[in-house]
């Protein structure tokens, strides 16, 4: 779909152009491609500046178009208090992947965000067991609310478990989601017990040191940790991914700055990884063999997710006349 402008895409613009199903659809076929084809290329990179951090994303997808996308992201944790502006934001430079061509700008954050929740909903499909109907969701903030619709998604549920440090942080998200998904949401500080009374549970947070332990873990649960995009972070127990069925996004990239990562510096190896999500997607691992495995999803963020998404929200923004055209060459 090439273009002799670029689009200029706003959050505004963005929000509310496509429904989550779309993201699901766009995620699990970029997964697909993974395992498939070549056409896949997917990189990483971390860049500290002052007080806060750049995480860098780049890859490249074939889909009806070979598309290229390059997000960055800045997070610096004291942009609310000290500047009244997010903690987290970003732009995503979307370009044909055969000409080089500069399709679109647009914001990051909503795509970051659903295409986030995207991963957790495919990831759920092929491995939480069918009739799982009560999750714990670890972190009550912007990405616990889409973690927690995303698993409303595939399974269906009908009661969550909300933990958060703040205790007001979790009774909001409680209330907030028993109304938008009719479930009761419960707000807790007892993880241990909430997840022996889980199905699933997502791990969506900022910690450095891991709060889900290994003895705490009920047979047959699945875990979406979704917290760990940086060497320092960490929410599970490395015993517990030893022990366990690990599935990931991208191996190597897991395997940097994943669940993984710990647990290799633990003693596993990548050979007792499972699979890529993809080739689970594409039938050539299996997915769930037995009602009493555990089965842990490191999810740190694959960029080729990011072009799925932003390439789906480019070609639906400019059917429907969406966004600002700008020429840079002019």
């Amino acid at each position: 779909m090439q273009s002799s402008s670029t689009l200029l895409l706003a959050r505004s613009d963005i929000s509310n152009l496509l429904q989550f199903d779309q993201y699901v659809d766009a995620v699990e076929r970029a997964f697909l491609l993974r395992a498939k084809t070549d056409a896949v290329e997917a990189g990483m990179m971390h860049m500290h500046s002052g007080k806060g951090a750049f995480h860098i994303k780049a890859g490249v997808l074939g889909l009806d178009q070979r598309f290229f996308a390059l997000k960055a992201n800045g997070n610096f944790l004291g942009n609310v208090k000290q500047f009244g502006i997010p903690n987290t934001h970003g732009t995503i430079l979307l370009s044909d992947g055969e000409t080089g061509y500069p399709l679109a700008i647009m914001d990051s954050r909503e795509i970051t965000i659903k295409r986030t929740g995207a991963a957790t909903a495919v990831a759920a499909k092929y491995h939480a067991r069918p009739g799982s109907s009560t999750a714990t969701v670890c972190g009550c903030g912007t990405q616990g609310r889409i973690q927690l619709q995303a698993l409303a998604h595939t399974l269906p549920l009908k009661k969550a478990y909300a933990l958060s440090r703040n205790v007001g942080h979790a009774r909001d998200f409680a209330i907030e989601l028993s109304e938008k998904l009719n479930i009761p949401v419960i707000p807790t500080e007892d993880l241990a017990a909430a997840l022996r009374d889980s199905d699933v549970c997502v791990t969506c947070t900022r910690s450095t040191h891991y709060f889900v332990h290994k003895r705490d873990v009920p047979p047959g649960m699945f875990i979406a940790a979704v917290g760990s995009d940086s060497p320092e972070k960490q929410e599970l127990d490395p015993e517990l991914i030893r022990s366990c069925t690990v599935v990931v996004d991208l191996l190597e990239q897991a395997a940097a700055v994943g669940e993984l990562h710990h647990a290799l510096e633990h003693g596993m190896s990548l050979e007792e990884v499972h699979a890529e999500l993809g080739q689970v997607v594409a039938a050539t691992k299996p997915g769930r063999t037995s009602s009493d495995e555990i089965i842990v999803f490191d999810s740190t963020g694959a960029a080729f997710e990011d072009v799925a998404a932003a390439a789906a929200v480019y070609e639906k923004a400019v059917r429907e006349g969406r966004g600002q055209k700008l020429n840079f060459f002019q």
